[in-house]
Parts: structure tokens; sequence; C-alpha cells
């Protein structure tokens, strides 16, 4: 088994990237894009004028080795391009044999893949995952062509940016965004894909419910099981002939809206994964960790089961989910304050959990006040997705779920919707919008990177009023971001989500799950101590480990008529049999059948041999046969450590049998005589 980790992604919206090879097949755990990398970008063109006298400036500061401050000419104007993950543009795609995508933001690369040449790995996604995903990449799709508008068709000036030229001029700080350190990330930006080409792609997609079994090629039997991150996100088993596996990505154990995290379904697996970065940008800190830690201690049956019990129960408190009741409720606390001194608010997160319990929570809000202010979602792809949202309730969690059994929508959206306190439209420049607008007002619309979609005009037309406000997701340079609606006077309120497991139940999740080999990120070994597995390997970026199979042998299920014909013989301290059959491979398992065998086939000569023939014995059965011959040499003869015994035939034919310690030699002109010598020493030695 081979895992690299071709990426650690950076939060929510950038997952983890890997590479396994296991059982023979290639194996890519998720596929997406770097959004975050769109800050380089201008939202809007940048006048011609001052775009000329930007590359001047920026021509005499790389002379003068002078950095100064980043202001909106530094970025980049040009049509943007995406940024995959920087080296997964060295790999053939034609040599991927499965895909596994454990959410909707791991998906948003996956066009790149599939419309390349050759490309025939089989994907595999939840239901509501790729659905989801699907309206995610629609809408960047849409987001995309309306920027396309500004900067018109294509011409040759379109990749000055990417060239070395165009990357000598930018300031150091977006150089490092574009081509990484050493310049090794240019590789990994590509235009668009098209809508046709996520169609496409969603052809190519099997999905899945929770905990179904999917078989790749009979031999890798492959389940999803809920994380509790976000709706349809999962992680995965991956269980074959040699290796059980459990890939762990960013989870949430209690969730406010999705289905909670299934660490249970991840027991009995060998090796496990452990890919939830989300606490590299957290500011806990722990001791240090060696590499290798001391393997668990045993302990018995009653004790484990009612630690077990205790483990989960403590996983399982809600003290996390309330806190991020507690944070969405301080948010809709802030929105209120601005709304109330005639600002607007615009909101441009779209982790969907996240926005339909803003949407809840912010209307009982202003409804439980004399404010009457309008809530509009701004979104090609929103109206469908909040349909979508309540007609799932095998994904969401067991409050919503209860929600559907007293006959109340999944989520409250539906309601405010039809009573008109929500409304919902397509684009910002829609004749129904334009009609119906009203400030003070609430705006949910993309693009978190604010440089694309909806996002872009509201801010800029509320940038200067101080009574507005802004709420963004932390975690992304929002200095950057911000760059090209400087100076703003509008107010600012960053917020952090729960994206993962925090480092205080990474230990307890482990000491449940027990697994025997434990792949962990080397960047989070200094934040946490690990000592719940046998063995514990650090990985990190571009890093290709090598693992031996778990399992010494190989487990066959023969068929009751095959097990029957068993005739054990001894084979040094081992005993052995010859059996007769079909041999395949179905759902992760050996099994071996009756083939079709001749009626004879009872008399077939042995396939296997072993020790040294007795010579004595072996003349007497050539002499049956009517064939005669001398020793030459002794076997205890002192002038040959390594010879065993030579037998010379004369008649009727010339031939050698030369018997060594390493084996036996039938030297003769004669084909037939050489048939009845190895009949000879198959009588004489011990076969199967």
């Amino acid at each position: 088994m081979k895992f690299t980790c071709l990426s650690k992604g950076g939060g929510f919206h950038f997952p983890p990237c890997h590479m396994l090879s296991v059982s023979g097949f290639r194996i890519l755990l998720d596929c997406p894009l770097d959004l975050s990398s769109l800050a380089i970008f201008s939202p809007v063109p940048i006048a011609l004028e001052a775009h000329e006298s930007l590359e001047t400036d920026s021509v005499v500061r790389k002379k003068q080795k002078i950095e100064k401050t980043l202001d909106a000419n530094d970025l980049v104007c040009a049509e943007p391009w995406y940024k995959t993950v920087k080296s997964l543009h060295l790999w053939d795609a034609s040599f991927i044999d499965v895909i596994l995508i454990s959410s909707p933001t791991g998906l948003l690369g996956l066009p790149f893949l599939t419309r390349t040449k050759d490309f025939s790995a089989k994907i595999y996604v939840t239901e509501a995952a790729a659905r989801i995903g699907q309206l995610m990449m629609e809408d960047l799709v849409s987001m995309h062509m309306e920027l396309r508008q500004f900067y018109g068709p294509e011409d040759s000036s379109f990749l000055q940016w990417m060239r070395w030229e165009g990357l000598e001029v930018l300031p150091s700080e977006l150089k490092k965004i574009a081509s990484g350190t050493d310049c090794e990330e240019l590789g990994a930006w590509m235009p668009l894909y098209s809508a046709v080409d996520v169609k496409d792609c969603m052809r190519k997609v099997q999905t899945l419910k929770y905990a179904e079994e999917a078989c790749y090629n009979g031999t890798l039997v492959i389940k999803a099981f809920s994380s509790g991150l976000e709706i349809g996100t999962c992680n995965w088993t991956i269980n074959g002939p040699k290796r059980n596996i459990a890939y762990i990505s960013s989870s949430i154990f209690v969730s406010t809206h999705a289905m909670d995290f299934n660490f249970l379904g991840l027991q009995g697996n060998d090796l496990i994964i452990f890919s939830d970065f989300s606490t590299l940008d957290t500011t806990e800190n722990m001791e240090n960790d060696n590499t290798y830690c001391d393997p668990v201690t045993s302990s018995n049956a009653s004790d484990d089961l009612y630690n077990l019990e205790e483990i989960a129960a403590s996983l399982l408190k809600d003290d996390e989910s309330m806190e991020e009741m507690e944070k969405l409720a301080f948010i809709c606390t802030c929105a209120f304050d601005s709304v109330r001194a005639g600002g607007s608010v615009l909101v441009p997160i779209d982790r969907l959990g996240i926005v339909l319990c803003l949407l809840e929570q912010m209307s009982l809000l202003l409804e439980s006040s004399s404010l009457k202010v309008p809530i509009y979602i701004i979104s090609s792809v929103a109206e469908e997705l909040l349909a979508f949202t309540n007609i799932i309730p095998e994904w969401l969690c067991k409050q919503r779920q209860e929600k559907l059994f007293s006959g109340e929508p999944l989520f409250a959206h539906v309601k405010l919707i039809k009573e008109r306190k929500i409304h919902v439209f397509p684009a910002v420049h829609s004749v129904e919008l334009l009609t119906n607008w009203q400030e003070p007002c609430v705006v949910f619309c993309p693009h978190w990177s604010l440089r694309l979609g909806p996002v872009v005009h509201l801010l800029r037309y509320w940038c200067s009023d101080p009574n507005s406000l802004l709420i963004l997701e932390s975690g992304d340079d929002a200095n950057l971001a911000l760059l090209p609606f400087k100076p703003m006077a509008m107010k600012v309120l960053q917020c952090s989500f729960l994206s993962g497991i925090s480092l205080q139940k990474v230990q307890p999740l482990l000491k449940a799950l027990q697994p025997k080999l434990l792949l962990f990120p080397k960047d989070l070994r200094c934040k946490i101590q690990i000592s719940e597995a046998n063995t514990i390997i650090h990985y990190s970026e571009n890093e290709t480990l090598c693992m031996p199979s778990s399992k010494e042998s190989t487990e066959i299920d023969i068929a009751t008529d095959l097990a029957s014909q068993f005739h054990w013989k001894t084979l040094k301290q081992e005993t052995v049999t010859r059996l007769d059959g079909e041999l395949f491979m179905d759902q992760g398992k050996h099994r071996l059948l009756s083939g079709f065998r001749q009626a004879d086939s009872k008399q077939h000569r042995p396939l296997l041999h072993w020790g040294s023939p007795d010579l004595k014995r072996l003349l007497t059965e050539l002499s049956k046969m009517g064939i005669t011959g001398t020793l030459k040499k002794n076997m205890d003869s002192a002038e040959s450590k390594n010879a065993a015994g030579i037998i010379d035939i004369d008649d009727p034919e010339k031939a050698l049998i030369d018997v060594r310690e390493t084996g036996t030699v039938i030297i003769t002109a004669d084909e037939n005589l050489a048939s009845h010598i190895f009949k000879a020493i198959d009588i004489v030695l011990d076969g199967i």
C-alpha cells in the first residue's frame, strides 16, 4: 500500500486531497478547488490608464526592489483562472481507478479530471453531496460567465500575468499565491470548466446512501458514513483482501442540521487515515509528540465495553453545537443593530447549514421586533437548493427528522418564503428584485471570495455606509479580500465556525476506534499527543509512504464439494493439499469454486515436489522401467559437498541425473527417456 498527501487543503472550502494505492488500485480522495486564490484577481476591470501606470510603477519597483503596501491597482486585471490541487496535474488521470468524494466542496475540481482524455475512474459520492456539489459548480460557472462579460473575449494578452515578466512585477504577497514558493504551483491554474463539462462529470458519478456498500472490481468494498460536517458529507471505509482502511475527513460529532458523525461505523479497521486539518488554525497549545508512540495497553472485554460507552457519551456531548448556536445568535444581534441604525447586512457565507440556521434565527429576531426588514437570497441556484434541503430528511440530524413526523417543514425558510419574509432571486439585476428592492435589508448571496457574484455589486454599493455590516467567515486574508473595496466605512464582522474535530476529542476518538496503524498529519503532532494505536506514522505534503500489508496470509472461501477433496501432506513443518477449481474475487474476498474438469483429472501428476530423491530407490524404479544406470558419485562423498549424487544412464539412451541439495537436473537428448526418468523421480519424491 502507498499513500501520498497531495494537499493538506485550507479549511472548509478547500479540503485535503490524497492519493492511495491499495490492492493494485489507485484511489483519489477528494478533488477540490482552491477558490481563495481568486483573491489575486480584480473583481471588476481597472481603467486602462490606471493599469498601464500600474505596469510602469511595477517595473520601477522591481528595479529599485521596493515593496509598497498593496492596493487595488496591484491586483491582476484579467479573466480569472482557477487553482486546482497544486501537484494533482502531475498525475496521469487515466491511471486513477477510483475517486472518493467526501463533501460538496471536494467535488468542485472534478470536471477538470473527467474532461481529460482516457479518464475512466469510478467516482463515488453520497446522493446529497452530489446534488449540492453540482449546484455549487453550476453557480460558479454562472458567476464566472457574468464576470467574463466585463473582460470580453480571450485575446493574446489573456495570460500575460502568468508569463515570467508578469509574475516578476507582481507584489510578493500575490506572487506567492500565484506561483508558490518556488513557482511549483503555476501548473495548477486552469480556465474554468463549462456547464457542459459539469453535466458530463455528473453522468460519471455513482451516488451512494450512508452505509451502502459499493464493490469495485470485486476486490474493494467501499462504504460512506456520515461525518456531520455538512449535509451529505462523509468518511469512507475501504475493505480489501489485505487491509481494512478508514478515511476520516473533517467531521463534527453533533450537528445542528446534518446527520451526526457516525464514528462507530469506522470501528474494526486496522488502518486509519486521519485527514482533519481543521485544527491547524487553532491556538490551542499541547505538548510535542514523538513520531512513534507506545502500543495501546490491553484490558479485559468488560472494561473495554464500559470505556467505549463512556467515550461515546463524551464525544456526543452537544457542547460544541451549543457554542455554534450562540455564535449565530451573536451574528443575528449584530445584524439587528445594523438594520435598526438604517444600514443593510451583507452575508456572503456559502456554508449551507450555517445559512439555513442563520435564516431561521434572523427571521425570528426581526419578527419579534417592530422592524419590517426584507431578507433577500440572490443566487442562480438558490431556489433549487432551498427546495432540495426540504426533501432530504434522511441526511439531516434527528431533531430535523422529528419535525417531519410532526408535520413541520425541515427548515423554517419554507414557511418564511410563503409568508414573503424571505425573497429568492436568481440575479442581482433581475427585474423582480429591482421592483421589490427595499432598504435596509439583509442579503445572502455568493461568493465568499468577494471576487465573483452579486456580493461584488452590493459591496461596492454599501462599502461607504458606516451603518451597514458585512459578515465574513474568518480564515482567509480579509485585508486582501477587501482590497478592491477600500476605503471602507462599512463594518466588518469576521466569524469562525466549527470545521472539524477539536483537539480534545481526537484522542478519545482514536481510543474508541483502536487502529493498529494510524496515518496522522505531521503538522498536528506538535499540538496533540497520540498513543491510541500500535504504530503511528506521520505524513506531510508530497511525501509517499509505503506500508506493508496488515494480513500475513489471505483468507479464501472454498466450496464444500472442493473441501471434501482435501488430501493433506506434510511439507517441512506445514500441511498442504491440492485443489482444482476456479479462483475469483467477490465482495473483497477470494473464493474458490469447482471448475470444469475432465474425467481423468484424478490421474494428473503433482505440480510441486519437495526433498531430495533417494538414489538407490531411484535406481530401482528406473530398472523397473527398463532403464539401467550406475551411481557415479555417492552422496557421502567428501570430494564434493554440494553434489548429493550422479546417476549415469547408458541404456536405452545416454542420460545423466545430477542430484544436488538445491535441485535435480535431468540431462538427455531423448524426450521420451526424460519423461520416464521424471516419472521415476515423481514416484520417489513427495508431491501434490
